[in-house]
């Protein structure tokens, strides 16, 4: 795969329930143990890692993250083929760069750049 999946994210409004749901439910180790309570998820064999935590915007959603070399080329790209970008790039202080894009059915996609 040219640009697979490397992460996923869940957040929502009591993010210390969901990762508590979702530690019970799949036996996940979930570690909040940061300022933003962002609970990381390690991968596991044959997945991938992610992360469970509080939401900004008081909208809960489910992320995918790809990953990709250039988080502007590929924005454009997804703009050229109809996507609305919704997060322009930023870095994650101690972390990757980001950046997230509606597709033009107006599912949220993010992209990782530095994982």
């Amino acid at each position: 795969m040219a640009n697979p999946v490397v992460h996923f994210e869940i957040l929502g409004k009591d993010a210390t329930a969901l990762q508590k749901f979702y530690a019970d439910l799949f036996g996940w180790n979930i570690d909040a143990s940061n300022p933003m309570q962002y609970g990381m998820v390690a991968a596991g064999e044959g997945g991938i890692g992610g992360g469970v935590g509080p939401t900004m915007d008081g909208a809960t959603n489910v992320t995918v993250y790809v990953q990709v070399d250039d988080l502007q080329a590929a924005l454009d790209q997804a703009e050229k083929l109809g996507a609305k970008t919704v997060m322009p790039p930023m870095d994650v202080p101690g972390g990757p760069s980001i950046a997230q894009f509606a597709d033009p059915e107006g599912n949220k996609v993010g992209l990782v750049k530095g994982m």
